[in-house]
């Protein structure tokens, strides 16, 4: 069973100006699917700029558990022989998905249709995150599971050896939940349907597309249709990963708040189902110019061209954004932190079931540095104090959550006094370079 290493507390000093070229590694949404629907594909796929954080390793790990021949060739090159749709073999032991939220409930979807029995779990953090949200739907096609109170991991799923196709309304905006019926439509017969009130994230309606499957999407009066026609023989494909714009946020959101700063961040995604965070930055005030824009691997893609920019301003943010930017208001909370007036964001009520409760955690830590926030259960505000206005000078609590450590260090190198965060160790799990990355950036992040 995952378990979390020793506390490893990471300090954030203020910075000089940050620039240079910010290569971050490839998506994490992307990643995680390129694996699955290759290992569900009938020959080989390559994959070519993979992030090599432990969540999609976990996930590549969880592939050959299962059957597939998954072989690492080179930095971000990898190569899947798939066993094809239906082909997952019943593992040995457990599937330990460490700290991947998207990881265990895309492969939860993957294997709902298939007649074997897993059990998943893994570290501290995600045994704490409900499962309902993704078995509810799956158990409509036959599936079963069996977990610990209130729908945790460890969690045991036995797929449906005659499974039936689906009809489901998202109750809530998620990528994930989404995912995993379409995953567990692929081998049903006929048509599975998903339909979604509020659009989030299309990267496996994208990829399935690409493979080979038969996926419709259209507007109807409940709101967006997806259609996918079951048991398609996936086709193998090269996949180039574009740069995760969830990474990208954190180099971006630390040039426009530290003085001086002007950095490049090239090949990030585009994807209108993952920009809300750079509309916003935009809104606010922000000095962004998206340069080359291109598609790559499906996607779109453009070159970031970042500035300082010490005029930000506090906005509304709308709730309807919230699908395409539910990573990023951590950090967008810091770049708040720094601008003039109130920021607001509504429609958030998800953080509150991430990696951990973000809303509560951001607020907590923006206080303990100075800032004024205020929150309910679907909402949270920051009380801008402009450029450099943050006191700083306080240890934040990461809760296990990589994305409030890796914003709590950006804070740090703007704020008047440096920012310790209790525990960088998760930043491994999605963003192996940040340290080294921003660093060579002109950051002064040390360990505590």
């Amino acid at each position: 069973m995952s378990g979390h290493a020793e506390a490893q507390p990471m300090i954030s000093a203020r910075s000089g100006p940050l620039s240079g070229v910010a290569a971050v590694p490839g998506d994490k949404s992307i990643s995680h699917r390129a694996l699955i629907f290759g290992a569900m594909a009938v020959g080989e796929t390559r994959i070519s700029g993979l992030l090599e954080g432990q969540d999609v390793l976990d996930t590549a790990k969880a592939m050959r558990a299962l059957g597939a021949e998954v072989t690492r060739l080179g930095e971000g090159a990898w190569s899947v022989h798939g066993v094809g749709t239906g082909g997952f073999s019943e593992p040995s032991d457990l599937i330990d998905c460490g700290n991947s939220g998207t990881g265990v409930r895309l492969l939860m979807g993957a294997v709902a249709t298939t007649p074997i029995s897993v059990t998943f779990t893994g570290d501290a953090s995600l045994r704490k995150r409900p499962m309902g949200r993704v078995t509810d739907p799956l158990s409509l096609f036959g599936a079963r599971a069996f977990g610990r109170k209130g729908g945790r991991l460890p969690m045991t799923l036995v797929g449906a050896a005659d499974p039936v196709p689906v009809r489901y309304v998202l109750p809530m905006a998620s990528a994930q939940v989404k995912s995993a019926v379409l995953l567990a439509g692929l081998n049903a017969p006929g048509e599975t349907v998903v339909i979604e009130r509020e659009p989030t994230r299309d990267h496996s309606e994208r990829m399935l597309r690409g493979f080979g499957a038969e996926v419709a999407v259209e507007a109807g009066p409940e709101g967006q249709v997806i259609t996918l026609v079951g048991r398609p023989e996936l086709r193998p494909q090269g996949v180039a990963v574009p740069r995760d714009p969830s990474s990208a946020a954190f180099p971006t959101c630390a040039a426009l708040i530290t003085e001086g700063s002007e950095i490049r961040v090239p090949g990030v995604s585009q994807n209108p189902t993952r920009n809300g965070l750079y509309l916003t930055l935009v809104e606010m005030g922000a000095d962004i110019s998206f340069e080359n824009p291109r598609e790559e691997g499906g996607e779109p893609v453009a070159d970031l061209h970042v500035r300082f920019s010490p005029d930000l301003r506090g906005v509304e943010v709308p709730p309807g954004r919230a699908p395409s930017m539910i990573d990023e208001y951590p950090v967008l909370s810091v770049v708040a932190a720094f601008a003039d007036g109130r920021t607001v964001m509504r429609g958030v009520k998800e953080l509150r079931v991430k990696e951990s409760d973000r809303i509560d955690a951001m607020a907590r830590g923006l206080e303990a540095c100075g800032v004024r926030t205020e929150e309910d259960e679907d909402t949270l505000i920051v009380h801008g104090m402009g450029a450099g206005g943050m006191p700083g000078g306080a240890t934040c609590a990461t809760h296990l959550d990589h994305r409030i450590a890796m914003s709590f260090l950006v804070a740090g190198m703007a704020a008047q006094r440096e920012i310790t965060v209790d525990d960088g160790a998760p930043i491994m799990t999605s963003f192996p370079l940040f340290e080294g990355l921003m660093n060579g950036l002109g950051a002064a992040i040390r360990r505590g």
